[in-house]
């Protein structure tokens, strides 16, 4: 290509790039305001949760009669990277939106990194059909997409740029690919945050201790821990999934029968800390001990939402568990609590999800690069020891090949 094709295409990319922001930024902007709008909402009027079953059969209804291959969710963006078969439908966006938002107002345990990354893609992905891209430039949109969705969602533009690269797992990526993900990151943050006004739940590790052998040796057994914990985080969802597949052949009835099990777990355990978001629990987690179940029932609660049919992400109740997992192996490891709350943060995310660099970029993000070296090392070993775990049943693990089982 000589300079002037260079620069052409440049541009091109860069336009591109901006648009696929502009949209996933909105988009993730008005979930966001929607979802908080959900979450007061229920908080005011905890009755709601009662409405939960109800609220589930409405949604798999919908989905079963009229999202097609949506309810594939993220799913359907890995295959379409991978193969770039079928278009992303239009309709996945407000679809997960509105099913995600219908799941946290009446008491499901979900996230949004999920939500955020579908309405990105999807909505990306209709600019194939307005610019009558190629196959090798739909990827790289969708690409776009997925980092427009997760940059603006969390706050975090560099990482979402690496996790849209990074969680195809694929050994070969197309180095054109690079700068349309950052470019759409960033534009998506600033539109989110700048445009909208929507910002972003802060979070601090006020002590980080001094990178001796020492301290840096505690990081691994802790790093074993986070990544079982994410191998039983996705195996839960996926073993609910199929036992409610089983048992229940009329979808819709799946997230009904689901949501009446939730409800009653909600009333008769008196509290809704396990449900939601749960980003007030995550943020306690950096500044006080906290029960050390906190993990294990928000892995089992969340588990049963998105498994029995619910919508949202993924990622946000990874936080709580990776977070409280922290808080609560602070007992025992010699390192300070914000730290191991921080390391978990990052670290389930990682071995649920196969993107540690992503992961440890976030992290820094997140709370400040002092503490890098440390959520590196976590997330590095979360990643190996979740062995072949992810919460995507369609990620191709064929390229994490240290070791099966």
């Amino acid at each position: 290509m000589n300079l002037r094709e260079i620069a052409s295409n440049t541009i091109r990319w860069l336009f591109l790039a901006a648009l696929v922001g502009l949209l996933s930024g909105s988009a993730s902007a008005v979930f966001l305001l929607s979802l908080d709008l959900a979450t007061e909402l229920r908080e005011a009027n905890l009755w709601l949760i009662a409405l939960l079953p109800l609220a589930g059969f409405g949604i798999g209804y919908v989905y079963h009669h009229f999202g097609a291959k949506s309810s594939q969710g993220n799913n359907l963006l890995l295959d379409a990277l991978y193969h770039g078969k079928e278009p992303i439908p239009l309709r996945m966006t407000p679809l997960v939106l509105f099913g995600t938002i219908f799941t946290h107002l009446f008491g499901g345990s979900a996230g949004r990194e999920g939500t955020a990354v579908q309405m990105g893609g999807s909505l990306a992905d209709q600019l194939t059909k307005w610019f009558s891209l190629h196959k090798a430039d739909r990827r790289i949109i969708i690409i776009c997409g997925v980092a427009g969705g997760f940059a603006s969602v969390f706050g975090t533009p560099l990482a979402g740029a690496v996790f849209s690269l990074e969680w195809m797992l694929v050994r070969k990526i197309r180095w054109g690919s690079f700068v349309p993900a950052f470019f759409a990151a960033f534009v998506a943050d600033w539109v989110c945050e700048l445009a909208w006004g929507v910002g972003h739940t802060g979070y601090s590790i006020p002590e980080v201790p001094v990178h001796s052998l020492a301290n840096l040796a505690w990081v691994i057994p802790a790093g074993i821990a986070f990544g079982l914990s994410a191998r039983l985080f996705a195996e839960t969802g996926h073993a609910v999934s199929a036992v409610f597949k089983k048992a229940l052949a009329y979808p819709p009835l799946r997230p009904f029968v689901g949501g009446v099990i939730i409800a009653l777990l909600v009333y008769f355990s008196g509290t809704t800390t396990y449900i939601g978001l749960g980003v007030p629990r995550i943020v306690e987690a950096f500044e006080t001990p906290l029960p050390w179940y906190d993990w294990l029932a928000k892995t089992g609660l969340t588990g049963l939402t998105l498994g029995s049919g619910f919508k949202g992400g993924e990622v946000t109740p990874l936080f709580f568990t990776g977070a409280t997992l922290g808080n609560a192996l602070s007992a025992w490891i010699p390192l300070p609590l914000a730290l191991l709350a921080g390391m978990g943060f990052v670290g389930v995310f990682s071995g649920a999800t196969n993107t540690p660099l992503a992961c440890t970029v976030m992290g820094m993000e997140l709370f400040g690069y002092e503490a890098g070296v440390f959520l590196g090392i976590a997330c590095l070993v979360a990643y190996f020891f979740s062995g072949r775990g992810s919460i995507y049943a369609s990620q191709n693990l064929e390229a994490k090949y240290l070791w099966r089982w």
